[in-house]
């Protein structure tokens, strides 16, 4: 573990990103985790290198270039999931944002305490709510309210949460009613997610229009003609010819649902 903690001492920003991703560890047992995924999975290659080696009669030492060269870019791809946990985690707040939002808004406007607003939010429904149950167990470890809102902002992925988490923080700080700064700051997220919907029924009529040419008049059309062309000149078709075209389409039909899927927006309103 020494190796690993002197590693992860030399990447300041792992801490926050750990947490952001809610990885529940500290950074020198995720990086120590990440050395030995990435040193048993160079070992598998450097073996299985070992035959395409000898086949090629290369020298034996090329097992050793394999293994590092293996082993750093593992080591980078398992670091690099940190990065693919956050923006996943970051897509997934930001699809209940407003809801975990107009709830604690509610518990406020009911007459309910900040805290206990956020004890209540903590219980809610969705990622959103986990991160005030993040706030909620610093709190409980003695943790003073600003401070704990200040460490949520800066480790949330989502840039909406953190829009909510610096109102609450700053009205807590000025000392005004934080109802009002967050009905203010969920109108606008409100209007960016209503916004976010029209571009996507603008680039879904594109798409559209695309797949109606691409994957239904042209196989259509191309199809029949061919098939004429082909009779015209005694070419016989098999079922191979067939099968081939059938699944070139299935691909494309593949392709634009997960074109659809892409541009949608990640919203729960």
């Amino acid at each position: 573990m020494g190796f690993a903690q002197s590693l992860a001492l030399q990447m300041p920003d792992l801490k926050d990103k750990i947490r952001s991703a809610g990885i529940h560890k500290k950074p020198a047992e995720f990086v120590d985790e990440s050395l030995k995924n990435a040193f048993f999975m160079s070992i598998m290659i450097s073996v299985l290198s070992i035959f395409l080696i000898l086949q090629n009669e290369l020298s034996i030492l090329m097992v050793f270039v394999v293994f590092i060269i293996s082993f750093a870019i593992l080591f980078f791809l398992m670091l690099k999931r940190l990065d693919v946990a956050i923006s996943k985690r970051e897509k997934e707040i930001d699809k209940d944002v407003l809801f975990a939002g107009r709830f604690l808004l509610v518990k406020l406007n009911s007459g309910k305490p900040l805290i206990n607003a956020l004890f209540d939010a903590s219980q809610s429904y969705g990622v959103a709510g986990s991160y005030f149950q993040e706030i909620v167990e610093d709190i409980k470890m003695g943790t003073p309210l600003e401070e704990a809102l200040e460490r949520a902002y800066k480790t949330t992925p989502s840039k909406r949460f953190k829009k909510i988490l610096f109102q609450i923080n700053n009205a807590l700080k000025i000392g005004v009613d934080v109802s009002q700064p967050l009905e203010a700051i969920l109108q606008e997220i409100s209007g960016e997610q209503l916004l976010e919907i029209q571009k996507y029924g603008k680039k879904l009529n594109s798409v559209i229009m695309f797949y109606l040419l691409l994957a239904i008049v042209v196989p259509s059309l191309g199809i029949t003609l061919f098939s004429i062309v082909a009779s015209m000149m005694s070419l016989k078709l098999d079922l191979i010819a067939f099968v081939g075209i059938l699944a070139a389409l299935v691909i494309v039909q593949f392709i634009f649902i997960g074109m659809i899927k892409g541009i949608r927006p990640n919203l729960n309103i």
